[in-house]
């Protein structure tokens, strides 16, 4: 699994960034640049089975795969010595929320959650969830069509024709790679009494196409941490760092960050 890192010049703390589903962690250069240019070191990359990682694009035989590469990428920043924050956007906030109800990988300083998969807008029917079971079994690689359709992604034009454009971008996945993420969301609610005590910041799409932001406000009320917040952005498609008002999204997350930098 390809870890990426950049360094701040005076860096001040750590931002681990998870992407979503389908992409990859080229699509988060800009987003890192921002972090970078506002003292926090990046440490990133490609998620198991997407952009340029080994192995079979779009499968997975477990979840847990997810989990791993994002324990490794924070065990690496505890190197550091310095402050450590997880941003996960989309599948990737599933994977950070999962990684925190399973494992202590404390000291984590602040969590910021962006359009978090708890839930999917259009489900596959039941017709397909059933042939799907089956698969999961008999033929578990099995590829289906996972693609996203951009206009439903972002409003932003240009990274419309940028994601249109981009062969890393997946198109397929497997059935169990579905089953995993299924059961990684039905795991995210039956484990969050697990879920460890760290100011957390759910920012979730007004306009969200793509993950059902219904499930997403609905984890976020259970959800018992002396700290939480929750932001909807009104009429923002699902990828908010991408939208044109990105940068009022930036400096809100960023806004929470520096707020939970200790000794500040």
């Amino acid at each position: 699994m390809a870890m990426k890192e950049q360094l701040a010049a005076n860096p001040k703390g750590i931002m681990i960034i998870v992407h979503g589903a389908m992409e990859h962690s080229g699509r988060y250069e800009n987003l890192v640049r921002q972090w970078n240019e506002s003292g926090y070191t990046c440490i990133y990359g490609d998620l198991p089975a997407h952009g340029e990682t080994d192995g079979v694009k779009g499968h997975v035989d477990s979840f847990q795969e997810y989990m791993d590469a994002i324990i490794e990428w924070v065990r690496h920043a505890t190197t550091f010595g310095l402050p450590i924050f997880l941003l996960g956007h989309s599948m990737g906030g599933l994977a950070v929320i999962r990684v925190l109800e399973e494992n202590n990988v404390m000291p984590i300083e602040g969590v910021v959650l962006s359009s978090p998969c708890l839930g999917l807008v259009e489900p596959p029917s039941k017709a397909i969830k059933s042939m799907a079971k089956g698969l999961n079994v008999l033929a578990p690689k099995t590829m289906v069509d996972g693609s996203l359709n951009p206009h439903h992604l972002t409003r932003d034009t240009q990274a419309i024709r940028e994601l249109v454009n981009d062969t890393l971008v997946l198109k397929k996945v497997s059935v169990r790679w579905y089953s995993e993420l299924e059961k990684g969301m039905r795991l995210a609610f039956e484990r969050m009494e697990a879920y460890p005590d760290i100011p957390t910041l759910v920012m979730q799409a007004g306009s969200d196409k793509i993950v059902d932001k219904v499930q997403t406000k609905k984890w976020f009320d259970t959800l018992n941490i002396n700290e939480k917040s929750y932001k909807e952005w009104a009429n923002l498609y699902h990828e908010i760092f991408n939208d044109p008002e990105r940068k009022d999204v930036f400096h809100y997350a960023k806004g929470f960050v520096e707020l939970h930098i200790p000794n500040t």
